[in-house]
């Protein structure tokens, strides 16, 4: 009876991975005609070896959650006066998915990066271990710990990308004297990210097959957070699929840095699949739409790319449309990822936010931040 189990259990790992990597593997036939393997692994050791991203690194702190969970935090001090900079990430990543955004603020103005809890070098959640689940509302608990900690006082810009995001509305709903008048948050960021409605977020696919998708995910996410080894196993001999399915669910355009692409992977590839199945049920609970309404008055940017099928565009349009004041950004060609695809018009966007929160903050104009030319992006 328990080999039967474990064949149960395999064959449904096998039926979601399929049915997950669908998409992926035409391409990845085509890639196999006509590159090796060998050559495909050859190039990844170059990238892995040559590019140096992730690489940059602040004085480190250890910041203790409610619950206990030690939550792992980088400062990157800076000379002058300025609104001190908050990183949050996004779902499957860490703070180095703002490497970018990193590099240009460095020196220039107070930065903080974090990882969320179960990511990148925090510790695994404490309360999840002990049986509770995941919220965004704890994450939001998380964000005020850091600034408590790290930024105690003075003004504050938070800047979140997809689950990162959905930490600051989850903040700006329990502490919205944060956010008013004389609150200390002077700007905010919310890049491919959304309010709320994650359940009707189609992936790109018919409505048909996104119904059924939607359907299964949970109890297969699940069933596979139980089965770390062999899906980590899969994972390892499944890389090429799993390196086509995360770069059409990262970006939107056909001409991205193939270091940028592998960066990418290594982030993603570097968050156990029970981290996954840890935090994959929060999203369809998570409905901060109200939450936004705290925002009001706050020099605010809604960022996505028009192209991410994660946090698909709408839902931007969504958030500004609450946020009367914001300034809208969709990038074009641009996928999920969009700080790592489109980083110089990232920087661009995130230089006039901060020059507006230091106007409000009346701390003073800020030097500039590099930028890309106009033209590849539309406002609203």
């Amino acid at each position: 009876m328990a080999e039967s189990s474990g064949v149960s259990r395999a064959g449904l790992i096998g039926i979601s991975l399929g049915v997950l990597a669908a998409g992926a593997a035409a391409g990845v036939a085509v890639e196999r005609m006509t590159v090796g393997r060998a050559m495909r692994r050859r190039a990844r050791e170059e990238l892995d070896a040559a590019a140096p991203f992730g690489s940059l690194r602040g004085a480190p702190r250890w910041v203790r959650a409610d619950d206990g969970t030690e939550l792992y935090v980088e400062v990157d001090a800076a000379e002058g006066p300025g609104p001190t900079v908050v990183f949050c990430h996004g779902y499957c990543l860490n703070q180095d998915s703002w490497h970018f955004q990193r590099a240009a603020l460095r020196g220039v103005l107070r930065t903080v990066f974090w990882d969320q809890r179960s990511h990148g070098r925090s510790e695994r959640s404490r309360s999840y271990v002990s049986g509770e689940p995941a919220s965004i509302d704890q994450l939001g608990g998380d964000l005020r710990a850091v600034l408590d900690a790290v930024v105690p006082e003075g003004p504050i810009v938070l800047v979140g990308h997809s689950m990162g995001g959905m930490t600051v509305m989850a903040l700006a709903a329990q502490h919205p004297e944060l956010f008013g008048p004389q609150g200390r948050v002077a700007g905010v960021a919310l890049m491919g990210t959304l309010a709320g409605g994650w359940d009707s977020v189609t992936l790109g696919l018919p409505a048909a097959g996104a119904k059924v998708v939607k359907r299964i995910a949970p109890g297969v996410v699940r069933l596979l957070g139980r089965q770390v080894e062999l899906v980590e196993a899969t994972r390892r001999w499944g890389s090429d699929v799993t390196a086509v399915f995360y770069r059409r669910f990262s970006f939107g355009g056909k001409d991205v840095d193939p270091a940028v692409v592998r960066f990418a992977e290594q982030l993603l590839d570097a968050t156990p699949i029970d981290v996954v199945a840890e935090f994959y049920p929060a999203f369809s609970v998570h409905d901060k739409l109200a939450a936004l309404a705290g925002l009001d008055g706050v020099p605010a940017l809604v960022m996505a790319g028009a192209r991410d099928l994660i946090t698909p565009p709408e839902y931007a349009e969504a958030i500004a449309a609450a946020l009367p004041g914001s300034r809208l950004v969709l990038v074009e060609d641009a996928g999920h990822l969009v700080m790592l695809e489109r980083p110089e018009l990232v920087d661009r966007e995130l230089a006039a936010l901060l020059e507006r929160a230091a106007e409000r903050a009346g701390t003073g104009p800020l030097p500039t931040v590099p930028a890309e030319p106009d033209g590849e992006q539309q406002e609203g």
